[in-house]
């Protein structure tokens, strides 16, 4: 792997040896690595934009960033088929960005996916971009043509309102309590995702979110794992540990409860003709985990990250996010 392919945020790693060989780790150990059992849910970036600019955003989304293109309609109908092609069996579409309530073609898609049969996940900070009338009326209609299989995962980073405007900025919280209190009325499904960087544990995080859903009447259960997601934070500047294939034993977890067991995601490129298969929702910048531009060719990947389609853990988040942390952004109910 060379230095250009590291995504930026990992080359501290880089320099000191770590994340380097997708086969051995820095000591020499056998690298875990995950292979694809299912694909549960096909993950869809709709493009790095963002109305607002998070101090600690996994994939820096914001107002200026256009790294990843907006997905367009044709490109999501082309993976559609070919998941259906190949007897994938994949039951759920996410999409994530950025904010994807300003790729104009957000609604289609949704809509798209949903007349396919699958069911739709759509992670939103549920600010203006979605709060505007064309979005709003589109969504109404989509829930109420496709029933219980339409759900909006609000960014939430805490309960409080001076620690979520900490990381999103004045007002932040006030504008996405807005739109989930519309949402809620309107009968949507709605799940919440927050962060865990706030000093304090799992218990009282949930009791605060416990009470900030009470105070609002929104129907979600604090204490389910698929309706509040907590979120491991991922510091780095931390000296994050490699992953070998005796840390499973070790850890007590297993390779089949990764993200990238059962999920993968599509981006496109600015000035790319055509999406990119990547393993996850966290590595949309790195070329060396590249999977090729079909689903086909992702399932027999090999070389480099990859090893007939199984991802070889070799960056940071792979390590602190889902193994050590437990994250995954694809929850079961």
């Amino acid at each position: 792997m060379s230095e250009q392919s590291l995504d930026t945020r990992a080359r501290p790693f880089f320099e000191t040896g770590k994340f380097c060989d997708p086969d051995v780790t820095a000591k020499g150990e056998p690298r875990a690595r995950v292979a694809l059992q299912r694909l549960e849910t096909f993950w869809i970036n709709t493009g790095s934009l963002c109305n607002i600019e998070c101090v600690n955003c996994y994939i820096e989304s914001g107002p200026t960033n256009e790294r990843l293109a907006y997905f367009s309609l044709a490109d999501t109908h082309a993976l559609f088929d070919e998941i259906e092609q190949l007897g994938l069996g994949t039951g759920e579409i996410g999409f994530t960005g950025g904010e994807p309530f300003m790729n104009p073609q957000m609604l289609d898609m949704a809509e798209a996916a949903l007349k396919r049969g699958f069911k739709v996940l759509v992670l939103t900070n549920a600010m203006q971009p979605m709060m505007r009338p064309r979005i709003k009326e589109g969504l109404l209609d989509l829930n109420e043509a496709h029933p219980g299989r339409l759900e909006l995962r609000v960014s939430l980073d805490h309960y409080s309102e001076r620690l979520h405007d900490m990381e999103r900025g004045p007002g932040a919280f006030a504008k996405a309590l807005e739109g989930v209190d519309w949402l809620s009325e309107n009968g949507f499904r709605i799940a919440v995702a927050g962060r865990t960087c706030w000093n304090e544990n799992e218990l009282e995080a949930r009791e605060g979110y416990q009470d900030l859903f009470a105070r609002h009447n929104w129907q979600i259960d604090p204490a389910n794992h698929g309706q509040l997601i907590l979120f491991p934070e991922m510091d780095e500047a931390a000296d994050i540990p490699e992953i070998t294939t005796a840390c499973w034993k070790i850890l007590g977890v297993k390779p089949s409860d990764m993200m990238c067991a059962s999920s993968r995601m599509a981006v496109k490129r600015k000035g790319e003709s055509a999406p990119v298969i990547l393993p996850c929702t966290l590595l949309p910048y790195d070329a060396a985990f590249e999977m090729g531009s079909t689903l086909a060719r992702s399932l027999n990947a090999d070389g480099g990250a990859f090893s007939k389609g199984a991802v070889k853990l070799n960056h940071p988040h792979c390590a602190k996010f889902c193994v050590l942390g437990g994250g995954s952004c694809s929850v079961e109910k």
